[in-house]
């Protein structure tokens, strides 16, 4: 039984820059519950910047589905193994496994059963698709916080005990978006049209989904030559995207920014995004957006058929309506694309009417994500 007040060892395994994200804003507040509180196993940039102790980084786990997954099953098995057998040894107070269930699964786990408490920080989205995983679950984790309030309810269903901690971005994101002060940090005018192009933070979604927003890009811009351009790309990413730029952009007029996707959603007035988390960003900065998403073909023709709602992205599922398009695999032509976007400009109060509602939505998720988290992890750690 371990006492609130003693200090206690994490253990952090966050996949890709979403889940860095997710979990350095986690440990901000664990850091001021527990100052002094010590935190290593996998995690990015932002996690270091908290005093992390990163043993690999964030970025060995970037793959998305199951052909990438193939690609990379032996290094990531072995980092898998190896981070095991050290945590096994170290035993930390409690391990915290950040989203990338494929993942943390695995690992929490036989740290469970050999009797190291183990939290999972998001929900996987078993109401959407894959609600197998809701066994592995169950076995792996002794709690789960839940980013979205109808998650509790659901796995409570199957006996996992959960708690709606709210989102950390709802509280980090301010409820009026910094517009001008996001465009004057980008050289942008008050005046100017602005297009945010978000194609992931993956390598493969990068390839598969960048081509398009570019052509969709190039195909606004030669409807509106006025319309200027925004593109964050996550760090390590330039050097993939840079053929493809002069490929499908040239031209253009669009400034690529490391990293500073959260000045892009600020500035912009309306994005073309992918499906994830960076849609939810969007969300929270109250910009109309088109989603889209493209995946290798085998992964496609696996996941097809399989969804259990007709939404992909996030602002929608939260609505339960599709108050954003959706543009998904053959969908997802940079002609279409750039229709969408091109119709958000030219309707003011469609634009209004997505404010009022993403108002509500970033109302419902700002629930002191830090402060909920540390007390359920307090009551594992007491239990």
């Amino acid at each position: 039984m371990t006492n609130d007040t003693r200090v206690p060892s994490l253990a952090l395994v966050a996949g890709e820059a979403s889940g860095d994200l997710l979990a350095s804003l986690l440990l901000k507040g664990l850091s001021e519950r527990w100052p002094g509180v010590r935190a290593a196993g996998i995690g990015g940039p932002r996690m270091a910047a908290c005093g992390f102790e990163a043993w690999w980084p964030s970025a060995k786990l970037s793959v998305f589905g199951y052909v990438d997954a193939l690609r990379h099953y032996r290094e990531l098995l072995g980092i898998r193994n190896e981070l095991r057998e050290r945590l096994l040894k170290d035993r930390p107070d409690v391990f915290i496994g950040v989203d990338a269930p494929d993942f943390n699964f695995g690992l929490e786990a036989p740290l469970r059963a050999a009797g190291i408490r183990t939290v999972h920080f998001v929900c996987p989205s078993i109401w959407a698709w894959r609600g197998e995983r809701v066994k592995k679950l169950a076995s792996a984790a002794d709690h789960v916080l839940c980013l979205f309030p109808f998650e509790p309810e659901l796995l409570a269903q199957h006996g996992i005990a959960a708690t709606f901690v709210g989102h950390p971005l709802a509280d980090t994101i301010p409820l009026e978006p910094p517009r001008a002060a996001a465009r004057a940090n980008l050289g942008l005018g008050e005046g100017d049209t602005v297009v945010a192009l978000l194609p992931g933070s993956r390598r493969s979604e990068i390839r598969h989904i960048a081509p398009a927003l570019l052509g969709a890009a190039a195909e606004m811009h030669r409807q509106r030559p006025e319309i200027k351009f925004v593109l964050p790309v996550a760090p390590g990413l330039a050097d993939l995207l840079s053929p493809m730029l002069a490929e499908h952009a040239a031209g253009l007029p669009l400034r690529v920014l490391e990293g500073r996707s959260h000045d892009a959603l600020a500035a912009c007035d309306v994005t073309l995004i992918a499906s994830g988390t960076a849609t939810l960003e969007a969300a929270l900065f109250k910009r109309p957006m088109v989603i889209t998403y493209r995946v290798h073909w085998l992964n496609w023709l696996y996941m097809k058929g399989r969804a259990y709602q007709p939404w992909f992205g996030l602002p929608n599922i939260l609505s339960r309506d599709f108050i954003v398009p959706e543009l998904i695999q053959d969908a997802a032509t940079p002609a279409a694309l750039a229709r969408e976007g091109l119709a958000w400009l030219d309707d003011a109060p469609r634009r209004a009417t997505l404010t009022r509602q993403l108002t509500d939505l970033h109302h419902t998720l700002r629930q002191d994500t830090a402060r909920r988290a540390g007390d359920a992890i307090a009551k594992v750690l007491q239990a």
